[in-house]
């Protein structure tokens, strides 16, 4: 894709490898001034490129000052999958030195238009569907996106409890009869991605995870603890053997810019079969026994507060405490 001008005095090109240190770097600018919980490394951002699905050349925009420096990126993200609409999400920045010059404005723009392209490319009959989120307390994010036409459908909530090494404890929480825990290994991998599905089939905004983005972003992603994350086995093949699951995570680089070590529960699920058991309670507090076991002093995860499953109140009957909220909006054109 060619350079272009832009209104602001940016050039917009496509995001590329030699491009991620800029990309970096102002995406730290830009987490720092939100107040966001999230500190993705260098390779962390090239793993972003990495999916082949996604087209770098016109899903992707830097827009670049003219002394060359990153101001503004944006991501048009369309996951393949199996699932009622077409999902296409947007995610994007501006440096916080360069906000109120219609540089945010701009990249919205650009991004909705591109996503009306994949709309109108599309020939399998789906509706498309265009989502950003943006948190809560973000003021200049959220009026941009309410006078840009889209309108606020979701809340999530990032939370967390602390464990032993910070004043907590580990709730004692009984296994359910009829199953076992056992750790996660990699043979686990196939039998666990096609529970997960199952086990979040028909949840709000769900599109099914293919092998390669389960790889890519779950099982063999470098913050993955296989020794944290715990698979409940129930050995009956009418539920593939799998009764539920949490998988859990170290994101060291957020644990110094936050002060406190966090053990992360980025997947709890248990299949239709198994719910209302306990089953869900016992897969978090063997959970919370991992991190503790390794003196972490928090456990952290993040939920749909509306999720109908009942995880919000799960979580906070397990003390669980809002840590902070973000806003799910969907563009009222499409």
């Amino acid at each position: 894709m060619a350079a272009e001008p832009a209104h602001p005095g940016l050039t917009w090109v496509p995001l590329s490898a030699g491009r991620v240190p800029a990309w970096h770097r102002l995406l730290e600018a830009c987490v720092e001034a939100d107040g966001g919980e999230e500190h993705l490394t260098v390779e962390d951002l090239h793993d972003e490129l990495a999916p082949q699905w996604l087209d770098l050349e016109r899903d992707t925009l830097l827009g670049v000052d003219a002394d060359g420096v990153a101001r503004a990126f944006g991501l048009t993200l369309v996951r393949p999958g199996e699932s009622a609409e077409r999902r296409v999400t947007l995610w994007g920045g501006v440096d916080p030195q360069r906000r109120g010059l219609g540089i945010g404005r701009e990249l919205l723009g650009r991004q909705v238009a591109r996503a009306g392209e994949i709309r109108d490319a599309a020939s399998d009959g789906r509706p498309t569907a265009v989502y950003v989120s943006a948190k809560e307390d973000v003021s200049s994010a959220v009026r941009l996106l309410a006078r840009a036409g889209f309108e606020k459908v979701r809340l999530n909530h990032v939370m967390l409890r602390a464990l032993p090494a910070a004043g907590g404890v580990v709730p004692d929480v009984r296994v359910p009869d009829g199953v076992r825990f056992v750790t996660y290994t990699e043979d686990l991998a196939e039998p666990l991605l096609a529970a997960h599905n199952r086990a979040f089939d028909g949840h709000w905004g769900y599109v099914p995870w293919t092998p390669e983005e389960w790889r890519l972003w779950a099982v063999e992603q470098r913050w993955f603890r296989p020794g944290w994350s715990v698979v409940a086995l129930s050995g009956d093949p009418a539920d593939g053997g799998i009764a539920g699951y949490a998988t859990s995570a170290g994101y060291e680089p957020d644990w110094g810019p936050q002060g406190f070590t966090e053990g992360w529960t980025g997947r709890l699920g248990v299949v239709q079969s198994w719910r209302g058991r306990g089953l869900g309670k016992a897969l978090l507090a063997e959970s919370m026994r991992r991190f503790a076991a390794d003196g972490i002093e928090y456990a952290g995860l993040d939920v749909d507060a509306e999720n109908v499953s009942g995880a919000l109140a799960l979580y906070t009957g397990m003390g669980y405490e809002v840590r902070s909220t973000t806003g799910t909006w969907r563009h009222r054109g499409r």
